[in-house]
């Protein structure tokens, strides 16, 4: 199996989820990738759609290589076994930290504007991303939103490592991945095109969304 793009890889993702009707659902998608995936899979599911700003905390000089991750709300995930092994200074994890922490916010008010976090309390919450290497972001993710008391937290990509599907299943209610091939090699490797999300794609699928849905989460006050 491979995808076409993103949008190719949403639908098909939708295809493999069965939610309990137990609660109502909101799909979050990871900005900027996991967003036209998320928007596919929101459609087939007529859920509402959001997003949950996560970034990666790279490692200096090899800012490919996730030390860690933050979400909005102020959590953070690290990769303790590669700090320690690469020796990474406490300080430098903190100014690297802080750095993202700026972008993190600026991005929050880049795609919702004025509007709030949505409401999580009580919902089914769907993660999803185009794919999970390390899986330190959705991490990250996850704890954030475990914070709000969901009823369940789902996790839902195209592609994974079987290493990061492993770890986010034992920390989310389910991980569901229609791909987890043992020789992974990367997210980018199983998409026909996986060119980059821009900004403006990202708020044009929320604003997409919730015309095509008629529906938007409920927010925080």
């Amino acid at each position: 199996m491979r995808f076409r793009d993103r949008r190719d890889a949403g639908r098909q993702l939708a295809r493999g989820l069965h939610l309990p009707p137990s609660s109502p659902v909101v799909i979050l998608g990871l900005p900027r990738g996991g967003v036209p995936v998320a928007y596919e899979v929101a459609l087939a599911l007529n859920a509402p759609l959001d997003l949950f700003v996560v970034r990666k905390l790279g490692v200096p000089g090899h800012e490919e290589l996730a030390m860690g991750a933050i979400s909005e709300g102020g959590f953070r995930a690290l990769n303790l076994d590669l700090i320690e092994e690469l020796r990474i200074p406490a300080a430098v994890v903190e100014r690297v930290t802080a750095a993202e922490a700026r972008e993190l916010a600026r991005r929050e008010r880049l795609y919702r504007g004025s509007l709030p976090a949505p409401a999580l309390k009580a919902r089914t919450v769907v993660l999803v991303d185009d794919g999970l290497a390390t899986g330190s972001t959705m991490a990250a993710a996850v704890a954030g939103v475990r914070a709000q008391a969901p009823a369940r937290v789902i996790v839902a990509v195209p592609v994974a490592s079987p290493e990061a599907c492993t770890m986010l299943g034992a920390t989310a209610d389910e991980c569901v991945s229609l791909l987890t091939p043992p020789h992974f090699g990367g997210v980018g490797e199983w998409y026909d095109d996986f060119s980059q999300t821009s900004d403006e794609e990202v708020r044009a699928l929320l604003e997409a969304a919730r015309r095509r849905i008629g529906a938007d989460p409920p927010r925080l006050p």
